[in-house]
């Protein structure tokens, strides 16, 4: 495969700092070596990472944007919203960070009691050195469950284990989207929504919530997704014209977590072009 020349980009990446394999700054050096314009990191309700990402980016001359993924509710339906081009220091978003981590420790007690009531030996010491310096998230349950023969791999161990209506599973108390997008913007960023094609609900619908997310102050919308079909995306685009809302576009890669993405996209037509970077990059440089 030929690799982008200062074509393409990545603003939806994982470190080790959440639930990904690479450091934040070995993303960089990824990045640089693909000739990407530059990348944004989203880890799980964390922004720990961003000052090493943003350091190495200027050694590397890689562009680099401010970025988290914050779970969220709306009513029964999970929505993930990223947050980008934020101050990472401000209090308002290390307030609700603090929140969001408290409602993860108590889901991953809960998941660490489930599994050892199934009669599995597990200890703390063995998830805290699967997780290193990242938080502890499901994925590295997942991790755990293979490494001790229960799994074959990461998609098994959460349809055995730790999926809802599975015995490992723990339901975790989440933000309203209302807060989490308040929260973003305090802190001068943009609210985007997560792969919406994900969302456990038909196009339609996906399309009805996303209009409601705008009118509570939703930016953009992450069109640009690995999963997301040609139709999906089509419709998502015109959404964003019609709406003017921030276009963006990511691999969600998490490095060995999940082997079959790459960063900065792995076939053509998962490519990120420059342009989704720059638009956002123009949008955000004022706040």
């Amino acid at each position: 495969m030929v690799l982008p020349t200062k074509d393409f980009t990545d603003l939806h990446c994982h470190s080790t700092f959440s639930d990904g394999t690479f450091t934040p700054k070995e993303l960089v050096d990824i990045a640089s070596q693909k000739n990407l314009v530059g990348i944004a990191l989203t880890d799980h309700d964390t922004v720990e990472g961003l000052d090493e990402l943003i350091e190495a980016g200027r050694r590397q001359q890689v562009k680099t944007i401010t970025g988290v993924e914050l779970s969220a509710n709306h009513g029964k339906i999970p929505v993930h919203i990223l947050g980008y081009g934020f101050d990472h220091k401000h209090p308002a978003l290390h307030a609700i960070l603090q929140k969001v981590q408290q409602t993860r420790e108590i889901r991953n007690n809960k998941i660490f009691e489930n599994i050892k009531k199934m009669d599995i030996n597990i200890s703390w010491e063995q998830i805290h050195k699967i997780a290193g310096t990242g938080q502890v998230g499901r994925p590295h349950f997942a991790l755990f469950m293979i490494q001790q023969g229960l799994a074959k791999n990461n998609a098994e161990a959460f349809d055995l284990y730790l999926k809802k209506n599975r015995p490992a599973y723990a339901k975790r108390q989440t933000l309203t989207i209302e807060d989490t997008i308040e929260s973003i913007h305090q802190a001068g960023g943009l609210a985007i929504i997560a792969h919406p094609g994900m969302l456990p609900c038909n196009q339609d619908k996906t399309m009805q919530l996303i209009q409601t997310f705008t009118e509570i102050g939703l930016d953009g919308i992450e069109v640009y997704y690995p999963t997301h079909s040609n139709t999906i995306r089509k419709r998502l685009l015109t959404l964003c014209h019609e709406k003017n809302l921030v276009v963006t576009g990511g691999s969600d890669y998490h490095g060995g977590m999940r082997p079959n993405t790459s960063l900065g996209g792995y076939q053509r037509k998962h490519y990120i072009p420059t342009t989704i970077f720059t638009d956002l990059y123009a949008r955000i440089q004022p706040l």
